[in-house]
């Protein structure tokens, strides 16, 4: 971890409107993540998390604020610069693993690799086998989704999520399908992969015993940090 501030939003509000007038699903929130940090967004549901989450990754806009990914104010550029710095600049893992199922685990994170825009050589050929290594799953690698569990296939998301070498990872509720030991070691995982690689990790979550292996708890409720 570093002093520098990898995530941060400045009076994040968004309004949606609804039958009859408007529904403030986002009231001011201030928040800094700083780099190599692995945070947990957690909250009940409608508490606002998913929302902001959209908003942090650039996936949506805030009705008012500021949203700052590295150096970069994202409100400041394009629809494609945004798309840009998604697709090289990020990872993401979601409650869906969806990985392609006619590739194996190694060919999931290798495609992953080329969208970023990554050369595919021997260099890059290491990477993968790193990144499926450093989740667990060295002896994995030739493995088919349908023929891995669900953890597994998580992790191989994490991997794949990892392997571009983003500044910055969201991951939406990525345990919320595991059983509770699975759901910690996936989480532990996050953990360990943003301290080897110095990457900011934000998870949404509202499972309660996965809060100890975070850094840093943000908490919403009713679109108020309440912590």
């Amino acid at each position: 971890m570093s002093d520098k501030i990898m995530i941060k939003g400045a009076g994040i509000t968004r309004v949606f409107p609804v039958p009859g007038g408007e529904f403030q699903a986002l009231k001011g929130i201030d928040v800094e993540i700083g780099e190599g940090v692995f945070a947990i967004l957690r909250g009940r549901s409608g508490s606002g998390k998913t929302t902001l989450m959209n908003i942090l990754s650039t996936l949506d806009d805030p009705t008012d604020g500021d949203v700052w990914l590295g150096d970069e104010n994202v409100r400041s550029l394009s629809q494609r610069a945004r798309e840009n710095f998604r697709r090289k600049r990020m990872g993401f893992v979601f409650q869906s693993v969806s990985l392609i199922p006619s590739l194996n685990a190694y060919q999931n994170v290798e495609f992953a690799l080329r969208m970023a825009g990554g050369r595919i050589n021997r260099e890059s050929a290491l990477r993968v086998e790193e990144c499926l290594k450093k989740v667990g799953l060295g002896n994995r690698m030739t493995h088919m989704p349908a023929e891995m569990s669900g953890g597994e296939q998580q992790r191989v998301a994490i991997a794949r999520a990892f392997v571009h070498r983003p500044s910055i990872i969201f991951a939406d509720e990525p345990t919320a399908e595991l059983d509770s030991a699975m759901a910690a070691k996936v989480t532990e995982t996050f953990k360990r992969m943003s301290r080897e690689e110095n990457i900011t990790v934000l998870m949404t979550t509202h499972d309660v015993g996965l809060m100890g292996a975070a850094d840093e708890i943000i908490e919403l409720e009713a679109g108020e940090r309440i912590s």
